[in-house]
């Protein structure tokens, strides 16, 4: 069940899970400003990125007795009802997400940084792609990087190993990060001016597509070692996509991976989306993703000049 936004289960409206960032090996664990609700609700994203809630409240005030096994019509009027306040809620989650993520943007906007918000699922290589970007680039763009886990601090560890810094952001039983999330440890991690900043979200192909994060653009992250059919399983993450890279290509001489047949998929969903094979071992094709960097930082910094204006 993900704590953030319900996808699978409802919230516990006992609990008070919420997304908290590691930095430099501190917690924070502040309590006064949940990025959720818990008002009897739990939500959930559709496969084409759509954040749905549903009601679960009940009356459990004293002397209301109720069987919830009971079988009864409720018409096509509460249905109608149940479906127009449906609507409203999730209207209201996705507002205030965006309003998070609109003064994100701002933000990055005016001190001229390039956001990237970089996805995939589990283990198709964002955090090895990130470590190699990094080193390699070093001393050519100043960078910093939030990573989004449920748990641990393994991946900002082995970005901060490289010299760049770097905020771990565990959302405990959240499958993705939300724009709170990232207003909160971009606060905490700072942003050096016209530089690069990315945000590697926790690996789920569904949730994360449904949550604007402030970022410039979308890269989603595909390997070698999945399948070939995944933009046609989660056709969400695919149309929102700025860019997909196809990575471990090192590997293809052993996997039955037709990239051809994937990028067909894909365009399906985007056509016209942009994108790059690599290899974030061997280090191939790694030079036109970092010229796109590169241009995505030079467009930043003219819309800085632009904002100073």
């Amino acid at each position: 069940m993900c704590g953030v936004c319900g996808c699978g289960g409802g919230i516990n409206p006992g609990t008070h899970e919420h997304g908290h960032d590691h930095g430099h090996h501190d917690h924070d664990h502040t309590t006064g400003d949940h990025h959720h609700d818990h008002e009897g609700f739990h939500e959930h994203v559709g496969p084409d990125g759509a954040v749905i809630r549903h009601s679960h409240e009940h009356d459990h005030s004293p002397g209301h007795a109720h069987d919830h096994g009971h079988d009864h019509d409720h018409g096509h009027g509460a249905d109608e009802a149940g479906k127009s306040r449906l609507l409203r809620v999730e209207q209201d989650i996705l507002a205030k997400n965006n309003a998070y993520a609109a003064a994100n943007r701002e933000l990055f906007a005016a001190a001229g940084v390039f956001a990237v918000n970089l996805m995939s699922s589990p283990g198709a290589g964002k955090t090895t792609l990130l470590v190699r970007t990094l080193t390699d680039l070093k001393g050519r763009h100043p960078a910093t990087v939030i990573e989004g886990d449920q748990q641990t601090s393994l991946d900002a560890d082995r970005i901060r190993a490289t010299g760049v810094p770097a905020i771990q952001v565990n959302t405990g039983t959240g499958c993705h990060l939300d724009a709170l999330m990232v207003t909160r440890a971009v606060g905490r991690l700072g942003l050096p001016p016209e530089s690069l900043l990315f945000i590697e979200n926790v690996g789920n192909l569904v949730c994360p597509a449904g949550f604007d994060l402030g970022e410039a653009k979308r890269v989603v992250v595909l390997s070698t070692t999945e399948g070939e059919d995944k933009p046609l399983k989660y056709p969400g993450m695919f149309a929102g996509a700025d860019l997909l890279l196809v990575n471990k290509i090192d590997l293809l001489p052993y996997v039955t991976f037709d990239v051809g047949r994937m990028i067909g998929y894909a365009r399906r969903i985007k056509p016209g989306l942009q994108v790059l094979e690599v290899s974030a071992t061997t280090g191939a094709g790694l030079t036109a993703w970092y010229d796109w960097l590169a241009g995505g930082l030079d467009a930043a910094h003219r819309r800085r000049g632009h904002h100073d204006h």
